[in-house]
């Protein structure tokens, strides 16, 4: 071997003895950076143009039209959120409780920090306001916009995140309506404000010593399905639906035939019985 052959070689078995150490101190680095954390699933990111354009593919369209969409595209038993969550209350001659938009979500988990106990009203009312600043805050507000569904994932305690109080601001921003997979509180006022609200039961505490909030706009799970931010929902008194963005426009063409043929069909029973017409044969 000549000597110039013998230093690459001895070039070569020197970086075949690095490759150990360097493999090492990459997958240390990589151990590090998952131990802080890390989402898996990315979120995607609309325009707000292509999300008006998404919405009105979808307009006017059911649950149940949506649901045969999903079965034309193959998503069988996709997207359907348990019955449990449902609507607060139901408009069925104009049809107000329907919702039909574009999520943005929120996760709240139980807090582990141990309740305030008893304190004067002044020291009670300071640690309730940096609760909500610090642990239990709304982020998500500035994400909402005209057509935009607040889609909420929460666990544990009686607590009513969604009130009627932030549930107007949220109106305020264009939001449409909001599902959650737990509670909320101040129903009457929900109610009688209008506000579209599909959830599964009341809940009476105020966030303060219950929750926390651990992500926005991250995919979640609500009513047992996946739902990333830019998927469609999709809700009425069958329910919740939740169409996965990448496949809408397919879902919204066949869902959209299958309406106009039950509006023909039912029209025509309407006249036959002498029922007057109302918004759902329009």
């Amino acid at each position: 071997m000549n000597t110039a052959n013998g230093f690459r070689m001895g070039l070569i078995g020197a970086g075949l003895l690095l490759l150990p150490a360097v493999w090492a101190q990459t997958n240390a680095d990589a151990a590090a950076e998952l131990r802080r954390g890390r989402h898996f699933i990315p979120t995607p990111v609309y325009s707000e143009e292509d999300d008006a354009r998404i919405l009105r593919l979808f307009d006017g369209l059911r649950v149940a039209d949506v649901c045969d969409g999903m079965d034309k595209a193959g998503l069988h038993n996709l997207g359907l959120m348990d019955p449990e969550i449902r609507p607060l209350w139901k408009d069925t001659r104009t049809f107000r409780h329907r919702i039909v938009g574009i999520a943005v979500t929120a996760r709240y988990v139980p807090t582990q920090e141990p309740p305030a106990g008893r304190r004067e009203t002044a020291d009670f009312d300071r640690w309730v306001a940096t609760w909500y600043r610090d642990r239990s805050s709304e982020p998500f507000v500035p994400l909402l916009r005209p057509g935009t569904v607040l889609v909420i994932e929460e666990h544990g305690h009686d607590t009513g995140s969604i009130g009627s109080n932030n549930i107007l601001t949220w109106k305020q921003r264009g939001c449409v309506g909001v599902v959650s997979s737990a509670t909320a509180r101040d129903t009457d006022e929900i109610e009688a404000q209008g506000i579209p609200l599909y959830f599964k039961r009341p809940g009476r505490g105020i966030r303060p010593g219950r929750n926390e909030i651990e992500s926005v706009n991250a995919p979640i799970v609500c009513g047992g399905v996946l739902v990333r931010p830019g998927d469609v929902i999709v809700a009425d008194g069958d329910g919740v639906i939740v169409v996965p963005r990448a496949r809408a426009e397919e879902v919204a063409a066949y869902a959209r035939a299958t309406l106009e043929q039950d509006k023909s069909a039912r029209r025509r029973l309407y006249e036959a019985l002498g029922l007057p017409k109302d918004r759902s044969v329009e």
